[in-house]
């Protein structure tokens, strides 16, 4: 019996040949080759594989299509993990989700570097057949962009700036895990936060600065208090995902104290990524473009005009009080929108520093209860004001 007329292959009936192409995996360096899709004019649906018959006939069998899939999986679609890593993808650029079959890699154009000097199609993109996360990497020479998202968590595998090639990250030991216990700060809190340390280097801690989840910057440090910044880190906020939908911030000076407010149970905090000045300036608020000490304000702005309230939280000395205002100078102090922590009282004379201190002399309720216990920042400055005179 002969095959029925439109699955047999005929010169005439085919109206695109898709030739055999190399897709690179995200993820490895070897390549693969990804069988030719043959179209029909008479069939409705791709042809993936040809497989030949002792009668001298062949015959085609039909692969799933992006679409079939969709169409058997539409609840699986609607579910609030594959809505939420649209979201994100939209979020860097990526929102290829509706062209790109799920289980399949893709050759794109790159959305950071468009295909450098040859314009070409430098990007592989991937979501995985049951839609639960997305890799992505440019191949151009000088660009690299690369990442993972998961519905409720990102992993970086080489920012914009390439960090990791030069200084290679890894978990934290047990040293530095023992360090910040001594700080009263949990390994489960340093995950969360993606702390890590420079590989080889069991003294040097790496605090991994993140937007939408990508590593855009790394601050390290040292136990004994030596700081330095990756070249090429954006100014930004440490903990910034944090706040993205927050009503309420807080605003504290390192990265540790913002760590000991999630102990406290607090976790829309951000923290300043370059300490604090020694004196207000007397001089006029500076334009964003000449405002370089305090970028990182005016990169965040979005996500800090949100908010209703903002708590600044910085260290109980003079450059604190310094930063405290010229944050609020930025933030909106003459709007009422401003209020500041005061740190409590460790003897007759002296406060506790930060929120680092408290925590390990008061604990995470008396932590909580200071920060909740702020007064608006002008009436700050003048209770401060009296009490001095």
């Amino acid at each position: 019996m002969p095959l029925p007329s439109r699955t047999i292959l005929h010169q005439d009936s085919i109206t695109a040949i898709i030739p055999s192409v190399y897709s690179l995996n995200p993820f490895t360096s070897h390549q693969f080759k990804v069988q030719p899709l043959i179209y029909l004019a008479s069939a409705a649906k791709p042809i993936s594989r040809i497989s030949l018959y002792n009668n001298g006939f062949r015959s085609i069998s039909q692969r799933k299509t992006g679409a079939e899939f969709k169409d058997k999986n539409h609840e699986q679609e609607e579910s609030s993990d594959y809505s939420e890593l649209k979201q994100k993808l939209d979020e860097v650029g990526l929102n290829y989700y509706n062209s790109c079959s799920p289980g399949q890699y893709h050759l794109l154009f790159c959305p950071k570097c468009k295909g450098g000097r040859s314009s070409a199609r430098s990007l592989s993109f991937h979501i995985t057949l049951d839609r639960t996360s997305a890799i992505w990497r440019c191949f151009t020479a000088e660009c690299g962009w690369a990442g993972q998202v998961i519905p409720g968590s990102w992993t970086n595998i080489s920012g914009d700036n390439q960090f990791g090639k030069r200084q290679k990250l890894q978990p934290l030991g047990d040293e530095l895990i023992a360090y910040f216990a001594g700080r009263m700060i949990s390994k489960q809190t340093l995950e969360k936060n993606c702390v890590m340390q420079v590989a080889g280097q069991k003294d040097i801690i790496a605090f991994t600065y993140r937007r939408n989840g990508i590593i855009v910057g790394c601050k390290y440090r040292t136990m004994d208090k030596s700081f330095w910044q990756e070249k090429g880190t954006e100014k930004t906020l440490y903990g910034l995902d944090d706040i993205k939908e927050a009503d309420e911030v807080i605003i504290v000076e390192g990265e540790i104290d913002k760590l000991s407010l999630e102990e406290a149970g607090i976790s829309n905090c951000v923290s300043v990524p370059a300490g604090a000045p020694q004196t207000v300036s007397i001089k006029e608020l500076p334009t964003l473009e000449k405002d370089t000490g305090f970028q990182y304000i005016w990169n965040c702005k979005k996500y800090l005009n949100k908010a209703s309230r903002i708590i600044i939280a910085t260290d109980a000395d003079v450059s604190g009080d310094a930063l405290a205002e010229e944050l609020a100078r930025r933030l909106g102090r003459e709007r009422s929108k401003c209020w500041r922590v005061h740190w409590p009282k460790k003897d007759e004379i002296n406060c506790f520093k930060d929120a680092n201190e408290v925590l390990m002399n008061l604990g995470p309720n008396a932590l909580r209860e200071t920060i909740y216990s702020m007064q608006l920042h002008h009436m700050y400055l003048f209770n401060e004001t009296i009490q001095g005179v």
